[in-house]
């Protein structure tokens, strides 16, 4: 992607912060957030990013462009409170798109969290949806539901080529769930697990989300294009914190709970016919990830 202008919403999130950084480079991109972090927003601006104020929740996009060539919605709420992480989460996507209905595609950026069948099998773009994150984020999965709602109606009220990417476990340099596994590991604290086996995930890279969205934008369309976005590698939990301790010489503790997420490993058939596969494996990324966070720990050659 070069040369175009576009929206980045949730900025200083986790998985945006690295898209936003890496298509700067060659891009007008702006990023909205609230910015509570004026460090965050420094690494932005100091890439090119063009940072707007924005609270997603009260949906009010005064003052922000329009023409937008793309818009890539990864803004996020967990805060438990429903009126205002089903605002954040599914009103303020519909409202985007009305804001910017002249963009050529939007990327509404979902979460594997949607489904929840009974079983461990990897789940199709089909699977049965539920209330998967209760025990954790009481708001997560239905908000993360209600979103998609809302992106496929306004798609086809606004005629606004959409795509809904349900990601599963990023991590990388930025972060993500493995490093939180990686400081519990450190601390001598026990990962809570589900009982009954390895609970089984496709982790990527964010190499691999940046690579990836160009083409995620590509096959928006109306109604929408719903794809699981996950790595081609199915790892458990138990897997790569075992790996994790092996870099750092320490043994992880897992400890069974029922308050602990299920296994949720995604079907990417689809994402393989349209976006095509992951290229990081994921001992490499884990590796850099570590390296990142504990460079005395991880002996990076």
């Amino acid at each position: 992607m070069r040369g175009s202008k576009i929206l980045i919403t949730g900025a200083t999130g986790q998985v945006a912060t690295p898209v936003a950084l890496a298509l700067a480079e060659e891009n007008e991109v702006w990023g909205i957030a609230r910015f509570t972090d004026p460090a965050a927003r420094e690494r932005l601006e100091k890439a090119g990013v063009r940072c707007h104020a924005v609270n997603m929740a009260a949906g009010d996009f005064a003052g922000l462009p329009s023409d937008f060539d793309y818009v890539i919605n990864m803004a996020v709420a967990k805060s438990g409170r429903w009126d205002k992480d089903l605002a954040a989460n599914a009103e303020s996507a519909g409202l985007l798109m009305a804001h910017c209905r002249g963009a050529k595609a939007f990327l509404h950026c979902s979460s594997g969290a949607v489904y929840d069948p009974p079983d461990s099998e990897p789940r199709t773009e089909r699977t049965v949806h539920g209330d998967n994150h209760k025990s954790l984020l009481p708001t997560y999965s239905i908000s993360k539901i209600a979103g998609e709602v809302v992106v496929a109606t306004m798609a086809r009220a606004l005629n606004v080529p959409a795509t809904i990417a349900r990601l599963n476990v990023p991590y990388g340099d930025n972060g993500g769930w493995p490093l939180l596994h990686l400081d519990l590991i450190l601390a001598g604290i026990p990962i809570p697990v589900p009982p009954g086996g390895p609970a089984v995930y496709n982790p990527i890279h964010e190499d691999d989300i940046i690579a990836m969205i160009p083409k995620l934008l590509e096959v928006a369309s109306v109604p929408v294009t719903t794809v699981n976005w996950g790595g081609d590698q199915f790892v458990s939990i138990q897997q790569w914190c075992t790996y994790l301790g092996s870099l750092v010489g320490r043994e992880p503790a897992f400890e069974d709970s029922d308050e602990a997420l299920r296994a949720n490993p995604l079907d990417v058939t689809k994402m393989h016919e349209l976006i095509g596969t992951t290229t990081v494996d994921w001992h490499d990324g884990l590796r850099r990830m570590a390296a990142t966070f504990h460079p005395d720990l991880i002996n990076s050659g």
